[in-house]
């Protein structure tokens, strides 16, 4: 058979292949693109960024644990305009598609963030809706009418393609996925991490400093797919890049038939940086072995029993 068609729609996005680097694992892009192949992927999403740079938890932060890792960073950046002074001229130099990822503590937040951003040349703008509310502490992406108010506030601000980052925590995603589509997204990013805890045995405390942290690594991906699958059902033809615990070529076709048109790589990148090419090479190999030859006519055909 020959090379398969890795194109990939994603509403009005059209990506040379269905990898996307998760944002968070590459840092501004820049650093990880030094060192890895990025001609395998269709975009790279790069860390979040407030309207005001914020400081970010204290030591420690990150954990391996036996199935992946544990994470609070507590979204450390330096406020938009001065990653926009920093990224500006690197994204113009870029060999793949940047994605700036966005978070605030209010709506007017998100989009002061996302007009910035677009003026940047990010190629879209991914809202971060798992940064938790300032007022009481819960994340955006728990409630329908606080997701689909910031997904308009953004909307209003940037005619780039907008991306709704959903948590796996949400207690009905596909609510919340509906309201933001309709409030102009053009696509979901499902999901991002879940929420975990783990302690060390020997000083009796938590493994990161805020106790509770994002869960990432392979036991993510049957609570991501379930999000996929169900939203994709429920919403279809809604485009999804699905996120969580993608490790292999496999990983990235479950993730297509469960109904992404894309398949964002995050903890694994942080291991092992030149993943894309193998996981790549992984999935054009199984595409040829089940006959398929093209990634879009795997998108949402899981069958019934």
């Amino acid at each position: 058979m020959a090379s398969p068609d890795l194109n990939t729609a994603l509403g009005s996005l059209t990506l040379r292949s269905p990898l996307v680097a998760a944002s968070g694992t590459v840092g501004s892009v820049w650093e990880w693109a030094e060192v890895a192949d990025v001609s395998v992927f269709g975009a790279a999403v790069a860390k979040s960024v407030a309207p005001e740079p914020w400081p970010g938890l204290v030591a420690p932060r990150m954990a391996p644990i036996a199935t992946g890792m544990l994470n609070g960073i507590g979204i450390q950046n330096p406020g938009i305009s001065a990653w926009v002074e920093d990224m500006q001229p690197r994204i113009k130099k870029s060999k793949v598609p940047v994605w700036g990822s966005a978070v605030g503590g209010d709506p007017e937040g998100f989009a002061i963030v996302a007009k910035e951003l677009s003026g940047a040349g990010v190629a879209a703008v991914e809202v971060n809706l798992s940064c938790p509310n300032l007022d009481d502490g819960a994340m955006f992406s728990f409630d329908a009418a606080r997701s689909r108010s910031v997904i308009e506030a953004v909307v209003a601000a940037t005619d780039l393609p907008v991306g709704a980052k959903l948590s796996p925590n949400t207690p009905d995603p596909v609510a919340v996925a509906t309201a933001c589509i309709e409030a102009g997204a053009n696509h979901l990013v499902l999901t991002n991490t879940a929420l975990g805890f783990g302690v060390d045995t020997e000083s009796r405390r938590p493994l990161i400093s805020g106790a509770v942290g994002g869960y990432s690594g392979p036991g993510l991906k049957p609570l991501s797919l379930r999000c996929v699958y169900e939203v994709g059902r429920s919403l279809p033809g809604v485009p999804i890049v699905g996120c969580g615990g993608v490790a292999t070529g496999r990983d990235v076709v479950e993730y297509l038939l469960a109904g992404a048109s894309a398949v964002a790589i995050g903890t694994t990148l942080l291991g092992e940086p030149k993943a894309g090419v193998r996981i790549r090479k992984e999935l054009v190999a199984v595409m040829d072995r089940i006959g398929v030859e093209r990634t879009g006519d795997l998108v949402g055909k899981v069958e019934p029993w």
